[in-house]
């Protein structure tokens, strides 16, 4: 991966070429971060599976771009090595897990490293680039988290880009996302006789009813349009096929714009199932566009795009909660993310190379 003639495409199907479901990341922070170490004026950190590098010219303004090296696991057989191959709608892309997330991503990362540590001293803004593990499984083991935690100062920054598949086009912010249980209770009986107990799964019928009547909101923020959505993802209950449940657990996922705050949501999720007992079971606020701010601003410009609001909840918001305004911006389009036949355009690993490379060394001196 060091080697400098390599184009980001094939440097993309090298980087995933080398497995690294969560949790086995190693081999190739490695790699990543002997290629760093490799390249001229770029401070190398590492903190577990996490690497960090960055310039240290002194500049007035830093910006970040971060990607995470893990993916989901891969599909039996192995849709891995990655295949180049000519899709019938997308056109020439790499077919195989993570070459849309989020490795095309890391690729354009690895490349912009190598013009950035050429450009030098000419370098008008200081840039850090973050590679991080651990971001497909839960939010504890998150490397982004880790590295806010123990060295927030290698994350500081006025502006971040966040690799994440948008499919080349700016998606500012993110939702916010809450899970919790609303649970009914009863008595447990004989079904044979059942007038003797009480049926919770029956009691969560209104629970339903209520989510079946939801109509989520749509919420302008900073002039883009957040759809919220509220939905069960899981009910659970009863012990035996003979016995009346006294207990039934409907889990719900609620999705909010950021203009609600982790106290605002709760309460919301709280409203709507009122005479239920809820319990909040994991709440990850989300990320307010900021598009309005100098340097987000001019991203956009270079991108040419129409700023999008995105949906799912993304690590924007871990900068947002350190003050670090950020965007989604990356190749590969989420709908293909984590399926058997996961892909990526390659003209789209091209053009964010390019768009981001313009942003970064145009204004070099």
């Amino acid at each position: 991966m060091s080697d400098p003639a390599l184009d980001v495409v094939e440097l993309v199907r090298r980087i995933c070429d080398i497995p690294s479901v969560s949790g086995d990341e190693r081999a190739l922070a490695d790699a990543v971060e002997a290629a760093l170490s490799a390249l001229p004026g770029l401070e190398v950190a590492r903190d577990g599976d996490a690497v960090v590098a960055r310039t240290t010219l002194g500049r007035s303004e830093r910006v970040l771009l971060a990607g995470h090296l893990d993916t989901v696991p891969l599909t039996d057989p192995p849709n891995l090595p990655v295949r180049r191959e000519q899709h019938p709608v997308d056109g020439d892309v790499l077919v195989g897990r993570g070459t849309c997330d989020m490795k095309g991503g890391v690729g354009v990362q690895l490349a912009l490293a190598r013009r950035v540590a050429a450009a030098g001293e000419d370098l008008t803004r200081d840039v850090t680039f973050v590679f991080y593990d651990h971001e497909e499984v839960e939010a504890a083991r998150n490397g982004l988290g880790r590295l806010a935690r123990n060295h927030p100062e290698l994350l500081a920054a006025d502006f971040a880009v966040l690799l994440e598949p948008s499919s080349a086009v700016v998606e500012g912010g993110c939702n916010g996302t809450l899970r919790a249980e609303v649970t009914t209770t009863g008595k447990a009986a004989h079904s044979a006789r059942p007038w003797r107990g009480h049926n919770a799964i029956h009691d969560a019928a209104p629970v339903l009813a209520r989510l079946a009547a939801y109509a989520p909101r749509e919420v302008d923020v900073e002039g883009l349009v957040f759809r919220e959505a509220l939905n069960a993802v899981l009910v659970s209950g009863g012990i035996a096929g003979n016995v009346i449940p006294d207990r039934c657990t409907v889990t719900v996922n609620y999705r909010f714009a950021p203009s609600l705050d982790a106290a605002g949501a709760q309460a919301h999720v709280r409203e709507v199932f009122d005479g239920f007992a809820v319990e909040v079971t994991d709440v990850a606020e989300g990320a307010r566009p900021g598009l309005h701010l100098p340097a987000a601003a001019d991203f956009v410009a270079r991108t040419g795009t129409t700023p999008l609001p995105k949906y799912g909840w993304t690590d924007v918001a871990r900068f947002s909660a350190l003050g670090v305004p950020a965007v989604n911006y990356g190749p590969g389009d989420n709908a293909t993310a984590h399926a058997d036949d996961e892909r990526c355009r390659t003209a789209e690993v091209e053009q964010c190379l390019e768009v981001l490379s313009g942003w970064l060394l145009d204004g070099a001196r």
